[in-house]
């Protein structure tokens, strides 16, 4: 189980995150939605100690998380990635292996077949020997949940993954994050805006720097949640429509 106590996020004087909690058992697929600006890169990154916190701890199988760094895949916002850099789609697949192997392990024929595995499995291995920055938003999508899956974590951290995707793209990721909480693994992943995505979710995280509500969908995503977490700004920060009338009915 995946337990977050009390995480506190403090930058500068200005709240990050106020006293966020839950847990999460395996084979769930757990949604973390906000208004921009509310934290939920925040949380996963503070999660994994990218960012310092001010209180609060994470547990994962009983033991500290980043003890078991080994055990996490973490696909970050892809504005927060060089595209520039030169490597190509199969070497950013073959770093999900580097703790496996070592800086300076030779990837043998295992880790070759866990690399191609991969890449077919999300669709790319044709795109292989071409460079990440030569691709579309899509395909560098998918390049970057290939490598998630070559490092064979129990669990998957995901940052706005169907941002600037395309319907195949968005189709591929939901239907490979149906089969890894089918085998059992805990994936976290948070956006901005889900729309009809929502009803893939077992779990729903509200965020807004703290935990407005957490629960199922329909239980999460009522008018009064929503006013609580988006306030005047609703409608702006295109939060999912009151889910009720559309999804639920």
């Amino acid at each position: 189980m995946l337990e977050v106590r009390q995480l506190a996020v403090n930058y500068r004087g200005i709240c990050g995150l106020e006293a966020v909690n839950f847990s999460v058992q395996p084979g769930q697929l757990v949604g973390v939605i906000g208004p921009n600006g509310a934290g939920k890169s925040t949380l996963l990154k503070a999660m994994l100690g990218l960012v310092p916190t001010v209180s609060g701890g994470v547990d994962f199988r009983s033991q500290p998380l980043q003890q078991q760094r080994y055990r996490v895949a973490y696909v970050p916002q892809r504005s927060q990635i060089d595209w520039d850099y030169p490597v190509t789609v199969r070497n950013v697949a073959m770093m999900g292996r580097t703790r496996h192997l070592g800086w300076l392990g030779t990837p043998g024929q295992g880790t070759h077949a866990i690399v191609q595995s991969a890449l077919e499995r999300v669709g790319i291995w044709d795109l292989r020997d071409r460079r990440i920055g030569e691709l579309s938003g899509g395909q560098q999508q998918r390049v970057f949940l290939g490598r998630a899956l070559t490092q064979k974590a129990d669990l998957l951290l995901f940052d706005e993954p169907f941002t600037g995707v395309d319907q195949t793209t968005e189709a591929v990721i939901l239907e490979i994050y149906a089969e890894l909480r089918a085998e059992g693994k805990i994936l976290l992943v948070s956006s901005h805006n889900w729309g009809q995505t929502l009803t893939q979710l077992d779990r729903l995280l509200l965020l807004n720097r703290s935990l407005i509500a957490d629960g199922t969908p329909q239980e999460v995503m009522t008018a009064e949640n929503l006013q609580r977490a988006y306030g005047s700004r609703l409608g702006q920060s295109q939060p999912p429509p009151a889910l009720e009338s559309q999804i639920f009915c």
